[in-house]
């Protein structure tokens, strides 16, 4: 088959690109660019504990050799500390900090790194596409005007996607929902490590909030919340900005280094349609957000996670609609519900009035709400779940519940291998197949030409030797909430299928199938697009 055509070579593109290869899928990135970025330290990106691990399994090494994890968070109103966490836990994982033009480094390396199956065409800027009932033909302008064949495209081209606008999918959303000044600098403030949140600073140019994050090496990001539409921010008023703010904090405004600064609106919008055809929409090209704390890059990669595995079927065995059309009914469902926590919270921290504090079904301080935001936690930033999926199996006698809803993150329980390979549970997803768990205490101690002949095994092997995709056995010693003898099926990108109280070949089968969307079909040819 065709490779995959992926447009654009962003941090999104880049990871779908990597993601496919890793179930041996080929793709062309399409990169209107030369192949390297501008450095930005005044750009950076905040990954969640979930999205850096996907990242460090696809090779990225800028992760930890030029990104910063947060040992604590601190929120501050006026003079009074609200509240200070310790990150790095269970509870509050702590986010990876990177500039962004480090991370796409990372990951354009890992590319470089990964042998033949990813192609970056540099200096193609995508005008034209078609689509028939085999697969995608795209038209690129540069130096050389060059057609590219594909079996699937992806638009990862950003807010402003060639993709989107040649499928006529309309892009509604809020404009300007916030607005940042923001600063990177070098200085030594009274938080080593810790993300700070300031709300009311005391002093003259602090505004309504200004928060700092530490960047590797002793530099910070600053931003300022302005007015969503006010006045230009001049060089000296940013300036301004900075010595007060670093006054305000350290007593008196200690030496600095002004790296890098910026001035950044954030929108809030979300694509009609992520899936025509052959063609899908990703990352900022399917949605836009960013206010309060929330993370698009984020949502993006999550987008490439998800998207990957079903391309991958797709790719090696065809796939019904069902699969492909899941990406837009999983990923555009959370996206909605992260933009819509957003927007009914904005009110709250931004309004006037004395507006209560409130989110649907509790009661939130706006210091919860920011630091929901800006941790990955809550409404506002947590890994989505799919609890409604189309992939969802039905019901049956057999199902149990464990610790892990039906559609959410699986723990990153430790596990072993029939081969004996001792791993977390994390390392073994994204490899394009499914992940059959047996919870069986005790099975640590054993040695591997034991257990794998011993109680239920045989059994197991056999019914995962029978279903209708590929499936990799696993075995751990418990599972939050698990009994022993649960069987856990798990998605390629971790996400619960289902449990099962023991070995049921016939209910395993079942959400097996109803995973991969039933029996693989030809792919949709109800009409041909041809967009010039």
């Amino acid at each position: 088959m065709d490779p995959v055509i992926v447009v654009g070579a962003g941090p999104v593109g880049l990871a779908l690109s990597l993601a496919l290869a890793a179930q041996g899928v080929p793709s062309v990135v399409l990169d209107e660019g030369a192949g390297k970025e501008e450095p930005r330290s005044a750009r950076t990106v905040v990954l969640r504990a979930d999205i850096a691990a996907l990242l460090e399994r696809l090779g990225c090494t800028t992760l930890r050799d030029e990104g910063a994890r947060w040992v604590g968070w601190r929120s501050i109103r006026r003079k009074q500390d609200m509240r200070a966490l310790e990150l790095g836990g269970e509870e509050y994982p702590a986010p990876v900090h990177i500039p962004q033009h480090a991370l796409t480094r990372g990951l354009r390396d890992a590319i470089a790194a990964c042998g033949d199956l990813v192609q970056v065409a540099t200096h193609s800027r995508l005008d034209s596409l078609e689509q028939d009932g085999d697969g995608v033909t795209a038209h690129t302008r540069g130096p050389e005007a060059t057609w590219w064949r594909g079996s699937y495209l992806v638009g990862c081209d950003g807010a402003r996607s060639t993709v989107r606008k040649l499928l006529g999918v309309r892009f509604p959303g809020r404009t300007a929902v916030e607005r940042h000044a923001v600063a990177a600098l070098r200085a030594e403030l009274p938080w080593p490590d810790e993300a700070v949140l300031h709300r009311l600073p005391p002093w003259r140019t602090g505004g309504d909030e200004v928060t700092a994050r530490p960047l590797p090496d002793g530099a910070w990001r600053l931003d300022w919340l302005l007015p969503a539409r006010g006045d230009l921010v001049t060089p000296e008023a940013l300036v301004t900005r900075v010595r007060d703010t670093l006054d305000g904090w350290c007593g008196g405004t200690p030496p600095y280094e002004l790296i890098d600064t910026g001035v950044y609106t954030l929108h809030h919008r979300l694509a009609r349609r992520w899936r025509v055809d052959r063609v899908f929409l990703a990352g900022d090209a399917a949605h836009l957000l960013g206010a309060v704390g929330t993370q698009g890059v984020d949502e993006g990669l999550r987008d490439a996670d998800n998207l990957a595995w079903k391309l991958a079927q797709a790719w090696h065995h065809s796939a019904s609609d069902t699969l492909l059309d899941s990406y837009q009914d999983e990923r555009r469902t959370a996206v909605a519900a992260r933009l819509r926590a957003a927007d009914q919270s904005l009110p709250i921290l931004r309004g006037s009035g004395g507006l209560r504090t409130y989110l649907p079904g509790a009661a939130r301080g706006h210091d919860t709400l920011l630091t929901d935001g800006h941790l990955g936690l809550g409404p506002l930033g947590a890994p989505p779940s799919y609890p409604h999926s189309p992939l969802a199996p039905p019901y049956a006698d057999g199902h149990t519940a464990v610790g892990t809803p039906p559609g959410a993150p699986v723990a990153d329980v430790p596990v072993t291998a029939p081969d004996g390979t001792a791993v977390r549970l994390r390392d073994r997803l994204g490899l394009g197949r499914l992940l059959v768990v047996l919870v069986a205490p005790g099975t640590g101690v054993w040695e591997r030409r034991h257990w794998m002949t011993a109680g239920l095994m045989p059994q197991l092997a056999a019914a995962v030797t029978a279903l209708p995709v590929r499936a990799e056995l696993l075995v751990t010693e418990g599972y939050p909430g698990a009994s022993a003898h649960t069987v856990l099926l798990v998605r390629p990108d971790g996400h619960l299928v289902a449990a099962f109280a023991g070995v049921r070949p016939a209910d395993l089968h079942a959400a097996a199938d109803a995973v991969r969307g039933g029996a693989p079909v030809t792919v949709r040819t109800d009409r041909t697009a041809d967009i010039n």
